[in-house]
């Protein structure tokens, strides 16, 4: 049997993923809680969007039958990227559009709080759950818990560059 480590296209790397997935009889919020990582850093894992790190393999390959070959390939570091026909999927589109929506109000809040700077993506924990409303109503909580970065005034005495170079 190939394995993704052996496979060019991508899509055929994530089904072996997902047929893993299925066979374990899991969910995303189960195979997290048993790796010890956000249930959306672990859907993340198996788009091949984030690194499995090897401690983290040894847990997942416990309770997601995972070939080692597929395991290594999840252990490489990932070509993130971004197809746009993504952008055609309805629930991707509407958490652009409230971030679009909303982001000018978040930035000034951001900047408010912590002064000028940014929330990283790559410090950042991610995580969904699904709550019941007032109205008994399901709710989709989604949490984006990331690190602040200022932005820095860029003094010639602390560019590394300049420094290393005098």
């Amino acid at each position: 049997m190939l394995c993704c480590c052996n496979v060019v296209f991508i899509f055929y790397c994530l089904s072996i993923l997902r047929a893993a997935k299925a066979a374990a009889g899991l969910t995303f919020d189960q195979i997290a809680q048993s790796i010890g990582v956000t249930n959306a850093y672990t859907a993340q894992l198996f788009m091949n969007q984030a690194q499995l790190k090897p401690l983290t393999a040894e847990k997942l390959k416990a309770v997601v039958p995972i070939s080692d070959c597929d395991l290594l390939a999840m252990q490489r570091i990932p070509f993130r990227s971004f197809d746009p026909a993504i952008m055609q999927e309805p629930l991707v589109y509407r958490l652009v559009e409230a971030m679009q929506h909303y982001g000018n109000g978040l930035k000034l809040l951001v900047n408010e709080k912590k002064g000028d700077g940014i929330m990283s993506a790559i410090d950042m924990y991610v995580s969904l759950d699904v709550i019941k409303g007032t109205l008994d109503e399901d709710r989709i909580v989604i949490t984006l818990n990331g690190k602040f970065l200022p932005h820095v005034e860029q003094l010639q005495s602390n560019n590394t560059v300049v420094v290393a170079h005098k």
